[in-house]
């Protein structure tokens, strides 16, 4: 299959949140990466030969690793997301073809070789990675780093034919939205985004950067976002390499992080303050930001609650509360609408939104 073979049908659907990854396998998914700078015309824009956009992303292929979350299918993920929120937010009126190249490079590119253990562990490990970056954001450090090393080589080097003043753009632009996702950063980025909301303004490079690295951010936790029957497999390979990672620390003899312990983390505990605290905040200020993304009509809204009710069984209505702020989106009730509601981890998954409200969870590693 190549990207001239996609159908007008598979090409809009790939521009929507409730896309779902587990129908292609990797070779089409591959091909799906090349419609997406294909159909934002970067291929025409950047002057990207195709041969070397394909040799580009095997060799983006080649470098994530078998393990169960952080691997390429993630990387595909969260690019598609970023795919579906710069067609949503209409934001190729709004910013420079060279900016939407960067945030959608930045996503393909954002966890190359990650090894499956995150920034805590190589840490406290002391890892070769925490060695060579000084504990500093190590895992996003190597991302970047990775990405570069593709793209010296001159058979994958997509920006070959870019001057030497837009490749600098370019890698510091990469740079900065990779380094972004590391989620001990994620405070200090919210809350940058929240003061410029005010005066915002798409001419201002400053104000881009962080809107960049918003979109990144929001792109890299999008799968609580997405239709049940695609978010709970990732949840189940989350788990698996927090699993991993916490036995790893057991037998090392490290401090054993407390959300990824086998022994004590369930499904619902795993994600309630997450969503609550992480997730939700950061989606809603990206909405005060795009009007557009907000529901149509607030009869949508309504009903969606009203329907979520009459699925609750706990009379616990009051668990529905925070819905009220989920002004923003087609992305997640849409999600929600189409999924099967009667679903009981989905049940479990508001409930326990609310019941663990005030449990502190450490959650600036889970990403």
């Amino acid at each position: 299959m190549s990207s001239l073979e996609v159908s007008e049908e598979v090409r809009q659907y790939l521009k929507t949140p409730t896309f779902d990854n587990w129908q292609w396998e990797d070779a089409e998914i591959m091909v799906l990466l090349q419609v997406m700078y294909t159909d934002l015309d970067f291929i025409s824009t950047f002057n990207i030969e195709l041969d070397v956009m394909q040799q580009f992303l095997y060799e983006v292929y080649r470098r994530y690793n078998n393990i169960p979350f952080h691997n390429f299918k993630h990387c595909f993920c969260v690019t598609q997301m970023m795919y579906g929120l710069i067609w949503l937010t209409d934001l190729r009126s709004k910013m420079d073809s060279i900016d939407l190249l960067i945030m959608l490079t930045s996503a393909v590119c954002h966890d190359l070789d990650h090894t499956g253990y995150n920034n805590a562990y190589q840490i406290n490990a002391r890892t070769e990675l925490a060695l060579r970056y000084n504990d500093i954001s190590p895992l996003e450090n190597h991302h970047c780093a990775v990405a570069f090393e593709i793209l010296e080589k001159t058979e994958s080097n997509i920006f070959r034919n870019l001057s030497t003043e837009q490749f600098k753009r370019i890698r510091e632009g990469i740079i900065k939205c990779i380094l972004a996702t590391d989620m001990t950063r994620h405070t200090e980025i919210l809350n940058k985004f929240k003061a410029l909301l005010p005066v915002f303004d798409f001419s201002n490079k400053d104000h881009r950067d962080v809107l960049m690295m918003i979109m990144i951010k929001v792109s890299d936790i999008s799968n609580e976002a997405r239709p049940m029957d695609v978010a709970e497999p990732w949840l189940d390979c989350l788990l698996q390499e927090f699993f991993n990672q916490s036995d790893m620390e057991k037998l090392e003899g490290l401090p054993v992080t407390p959300f990824m312990d086998r022994d004590k983390v369930t499904k619902p505990s795993s994600q309630t303050g997450f969503i609550r605290f992480v997730l939700f905040p950061l989606f809603i200020e990206l909405a005060n930001l795009f009007p557009c993304l907000e529901l149509n009509s607030n009869d949508e809204e309504i009903h969606c609650v009203k329907n979520l009710k009459a699925k609750d069984t706990t009379g616990k209505t009051t668990v529905f509360r925070h819905l009220s702020i989920l002004r923003f989106w087609p992305i997640l009730l849409p999600c929600l609408l189409s999924s099967n509601i009667q679903n009981t981890h989905l049940s479990v998954y508001f409930i326990t939104r609310q019941t663990f409200a005030s449990v502190d969870f450490s959650y600036h590693e889970y990403i």
